[in-house]
């Protein structure tokens, strides 16, 4: 993605998207003196910042024989769980990793250093404590479908997070394709920006309100995705 690209999907001038990158804030590479971005790396970035990106984000990227599953669909397959146990970053991930619904061909424990590896790269905590633990890459884990894990913590841990927060949440994301990654990604960014999700979230109700509130939150997209005004504006990284 060029900077015109990143400018376009994150709402803002190109003229933003160059301090950001003066600032080294924003995950960028340089190829043959021209910035270029990867769109992955540029979601979590945003999201991790709590800057709203585009509608057209939610947009099906052409492609691909089946649609992405819905974000209640993946969350029902990964399960929601409560009390989970950890004193620390890693051995929260050790305890998510266990609870996960994996079939028996995925190593658990390779999954557990993919993990751990993402979080020495930058926290994924996103703010008011909570955090989107997930894998850069993938089509490694050889799943039929996405799934995310919703935990609730036993005690709050530090993440690292932007805010200073601990994290109590953590919503644990896999999936076999970059697609199904970036259109998860996506929903669950757009889905905690609601007021109504956000509290069942906050107030770890119980597994059939946070689903219920979800299914309704979903039920907004295609008016996102169709209206050509960005339904949040986006708010500058502070320097």
């Amino acid at each position: 993605m060029t900077v015109r690209d990143a400018a376009r999907l994150l709402s803002v001038s190109e003229k933003s998207v160059y301090r950001w990158i003066k600032q080294g804030v924003i995950p960028v590479y340089q190829i043959n003196d021209q910035y270029r971005f990867n769109r992955a790396e540029l979601l979590e970035w945003a999201t991790s910042r709590k800057i709203s990106v585009s509608p057209e984000i939610f947009a099906e990227p052409e492609g691909g024989e089946t649609p992405p599953p819905s974000l209640s669909e993946a969350l029902r397959a990964g399960g929601v769980h409560y009390r989970v146990a950890g004193t620390d970053k890693a051995s929260v991930l050790h305890a998510v990793v266990d609870l996960m619904k994996l079939p028996d061909e995925v190593d658990r424990d390779f999954l557990y250093q993919v993990l751990l590896a993402r979080e020495a790269l930058g926290s994924t905590g996103v703010g008011d404590g909570i955090a989107i633990p997930h894998v850069r890459n993938p089509i490694v884990l050889h799943l039929s479908r996405p799934m995310v894990t919703l935990c609730f913590l036993e005690r709050p841990v530090d993440f690292g997070a932007l805010d200073g927060q601990p994290v109590t949440t953590l919503f644990t994301l896999i999936s076999p394709t970059v697609r199904a990654h970036l259109h998860l990604l996506s929903r669950l960014g757009f889905a905690l920006r609601d007021p109504a999700f956000k509290s069942a979230v906050t107030r770890q109700t119980s597994r059939d309100e946070i689903l219920d509130a979800l299914v309704r939150v979903e039920g907004l997209l295609p008016a996102a995705v169709s209206s050509p005004v960005q339904p949040h504006s986006a708010r500058p990284v502070s320097d």
